[in-house]
Parts: structure tokens; C-alpha cells; sequence
């Protein structure tokens, strides 16, 4: 079994910044690619920004140049760093991550989700 626990978000005034981390734990051989998504109610949950075991980065147009995803391969954790919040940033967001178990198969697990608000 693989958890994802995410930390960090909260409140945040337009132009502020908030920092996500998330932590894979569990049993298994390898995280392959870890992802931010987030979601609002009503719509559809969206990619925010995505980094493979390789580090090799993807992200939303509408967080490009605001909003940087990094890894820790040792801990097994992922980052996100935002900057230059909008109110339209305002969602639940939600930490993925591959997990490949030691069949060598792969799965897709989800944290919890943590608010980020941002208002003044």
C-alpha cells in the first residue's frame, strides 16, 4: 500500500506565495512521476505542473513562470512552489504519484487534497 500526505496551502493574498510539499511512503520499488492537480467544486480536476523521476517538468499555461514543481528522489517527495497567486488560483489541490510496486507494475495514488485560497 502506497499513502500520499500532502502539507502546506492555507490562505494567501493575490500576489503572495504558498509553498505544497507532498510525501509517497509505503511499499514500493520505485515512485515514478509525482503531480500537483487541483480542482475547484463543479469542475473538472485539472494538471497543474508534473516532474518525472528524471526531472523533467510540465505545467499549466495559466501557472507558467509562477509556479515551480521539484523533487526529492531520496525522500520521495514533491514540491510546489507558487508565486504570484490569482484569485483564480483558489482550488483544492491534490498530490499524485506513480508508484510502481515490485511486480514492476504501476499505479496512480492521491493525497487528500489541501485548500489554497487566495483572496484579500
Amino acid at each position: 500500500q502506497v499513502q500520499v500526505l500532502e502539507s502546506g496551502g492555507g490562505l494567501a493574498q493575490p500576489g503572495g506565495s504558498l509553498r505544497l510539499s507532498c510525501t509517497a511512503s509505503g511499499s514500493f520499488f520505485s515512485i515514478d512521476a509525482m503531480a500537483w492537480y487541483r480542482q475547484d467544486p463543479g469542475k473538472v480536476r485539472e494538471l497543474v505542473a508534473r516532474i518525472t523521476s528524471g526531472r523533467n517538468t510540465t505545467y499549466a499555461d495559466s501557472v507558467k513562470g509562477r509556479f515551480t514543481i521539484s523533487r526529492d528522489n531520496a525522500k520521495n517527495t514533491v514540491s510546489l512552489r507558487m508565486t504570484d497567486l490569482k484569485p483564480e488560483d483558489t482550488a483544492v489541490y491534490y498530490c499524485n504519484a506513480a508508484a510502481i510496486d515490485y511486480g514492476y507494475v504501476g499505479r496512480s495514488y492521491w493525497g487528500q487534497g489541501t485548500q489554497v485560497t487566495v483572496s484579500s
